[in-house]
């Protein structure tokens, strides 16, 4: 099983170790596995516990995975693409990238983006023909997943026939929703059913997890046992100061209550994918009510003198791939006296027990913050504006008109009118791409983090620049920095961002889009999707009183140009 080595600062391990006397006298551990709401906020906490018991019941019965990877290794199909957001697609996309392709099975692609330059790019990877469509789904509701599923559906039926396209298909959905009837409606191979007590980031160890691993040919059998040791390990009997995901979890708590609220997530090249889950764990589930941990994922490690003292660094890796350069890095920072966790992983069938772990950890650490770990609102605030977007748009065939407070050089430069006024203050005479940036990035202060929101294709050679603009804000500012992709990251990060501490300051990404690619049974287009909810985002970021600015770029490539050289000029 994984092991947690802790490296804390004097005062933060104090802290740490009176909370866990306090967990330990208090019984906090049991009442935890008993579904107490009241370690909380005594609200519906208790309806969403199903996870605990979930590994037990996956062991309990295991021939329904058996029987889909026989018969996904025996029909023939070259690609699974599976379809889906948030807590639905972000644990298949790491065991896809942990596991890599298992020789006989076929590879597995996640698509969770309404751009439709990568919608068009995921469509044209695969042979529609020999591919299997999983459509994940929790609340059977969420736009994506179900737009997803049109487009499609509809390739399907042209490439093999309307009455043999629902054999293409499974999904993966709670009881009663609406995409179960879709798929009983349209004849889908299999319809797997997860629980309702289980929310999307907590089901990575249920059917939305383990569905996939075994269409893919992980062992699921190996893979549950292995979890089920770290299960034991968390539960109610042990020990708290011996209790791997309680220990854990309090020092995510402590530290951020004592304004460590910033968790940079550092893994080995094998396990590069985890951090986008933990994203989506620790900020969906603490980041509320102006509380919270802020994940910072991909975030290349720098030398000490470039961090504050509101970082927890978490660093997990297995044990065949350490880095001797890496390691240096990471004892650098120990020495330094930042707080620093390490979780030594023996082989990537210990992916299921961090799952677990983490999940244990940020239901205590949620506990000790003083939030509901299990509920989203601020979510759900950005998915109503964008609804009332594409409503408009379905009547008006247009979104509402905008006037950018900037444009130069075929970039944009818009935001709300309280934004707007503080930047242009800011700015004083220097009206131009640069200046407002400058503004912009000289509201960044102490204990703040950078985040960057890209609503535009997420492929490498757009990481690889806004990576660039990331690590430049952090040497300059010395601050902890972000970087999302739209829509994605609505369903993960987005959460802290809008409902956790007002530490952040955001530039959002848009751009003019080169592909029409309309939506079957809609009126409008994956673009027109897109730019709804990076509109509806923004608005409920400037609602809550962020700091936020968004980047409009006519041609993506020529425009990223453009802002990295005024990124670079405003930082001098």
């Amino acid at each position: 099983m994984s092991r947690l080595k802790t490296s804390l600062p004097e005062t933060l391990a104090t802290a740490v170790k009176a909370a866990v006397d306090d967990w330990q006298s208090g019984s906090k551990m049991q009442r935890l596995w008993q579904r107490d709401a009241t370690l909380w906020t005594g609200n519906d906490e208790a309806s969403w516990l199903g996870w605990l018991d979930i590994t037990e019941e996956q062991i309990a019965h295991p021939i329904e995975l058996r029987n889909l990877a026989k018969e996904v290794w025996s029909a023939g199909f070259k690609d699974i693409l599976l379809l889906g957001m948030g807590g639905s697609s972000l644990c298949p996309e790491v065991l896809r990238m942990t596991f890599g392709k298992i020789a006989g099975y076929p590879d597995l692609h996640v698509l969770d983006s309404t751009d439709p330059a990568q919608v068009k790019a995921f469509e044209d990877k695969v042979d529609i023909a020999r591919t299997l469509f999983i459509v994940s789904s929790k609340s059977g509701s969420t736009l994506e997943p179900n737009i997803f599923k049109q487009y499609f559906f509809e390739r399907t039926k042209q490439a093999v026939g309307a009455d043999n396209a629902g054999s293409h298909f499974i999904a993966i959905t709670d009881p009663g929703s609406k995409m179960q009837q879709v798929a009983e409606a349209d004849r889908f191979r299999h319809i797997f059913l997860g629980r309702s007590s289980i929310g999307g980031r907590y089901s990575a160890l249920s059917q939305f997890g383990m569905v996939p691993a075994a269409a893919i040919g992980v062992d699921t059998k190996k893979f549950l046992d292995r979890t089920q040791e770290m299960v034991r390990a968390c539960g109610p009997s042990a020990p708290v100061g011996e209790n791997p995901g309680a220990v854990l979890g309090i020092i995510l708590g402590i530290a951020a209550r004592s304004r460590r609220d910033k968790v940079t997530i550092i893994t080995s090249p094998d396990l590069s994918d985890l951090g986008a889950w933990l994203e989506q764990l620790l900020a969906e589930s603490t980041g509320k009510v102006g509380k919270g941990i802020i994940p910072v994922d991909r975030e290349e490690l720098a030398a000490p003198e470039v961090y504050g003292n509101d970082r927890v660094f978490a660093y997990i890796h297995t044990q065949h791939a350490t880095e001797v350069a890496q390691d240096a890095k990471v004892k650098a920072l120990e020495q330094a006296g930042q707080a620093v966790l390490r979780i030594s992983m023996a082989d990537s069938y210990d992916l299921g027990a961090e799952f677990f772990r983490w999940e244990i950890a940020t239901a205590v650490a949620g506990s000790i913050i003083g939030i509901n770990a299990f509920n989203q609102p601020d979510v759900e605030a950005s998915k109503m504006a964008t609804r009332n977007l594409t409503s408009a748009y379905e009547k008006t065939g247009a979104l509402p008109a905008e006037t950018p407070v900037v444009e130069d050089g075929g970039v944009m430069l818009f935001t709300d009118e309280n934004n707007a006024a503080a930047l242009g203050q800011a700015a004083g005479r220097d009206k131009s791409l640069a200046g407002y940036l400058k503004a912009h990035l000289g509201r960044i202060g102490a204990g703040d983090y950078f985040a960057m929101l890209g609503f535009i294709q997420m492929n490498a050679e757009h990481q690889r620049r806004l990576q660039a603009i990331r690590h430049a804000v952090r040497d300059r500012k010395h601050v902890a920095t972000c970087l999302g992709f739209g829509p994605r990251f609505l369903h993960s990060t987005g959460q802290a961002y809008k409902g956790g501490p007002n530490s952040g300051v955001f530039l959002q990404m848009t751009c003019d889009d080169t592909l029409e690619l309309p939506v079957p049974q809609q009126s409008y287009t994956f673009g027109v999707v897109k730019a709804a909810q990076a509109r509806g985002d923004f608005q409920v970021l400037a609602e809550r009183g962020r700091r936020a600015l968004r980047v409009h770029l006519h041609d993506v490539d020529a425009g990223l140009v453009r802002l990295t050289a005024a990124v670079e000029e405003a930082l001098g």
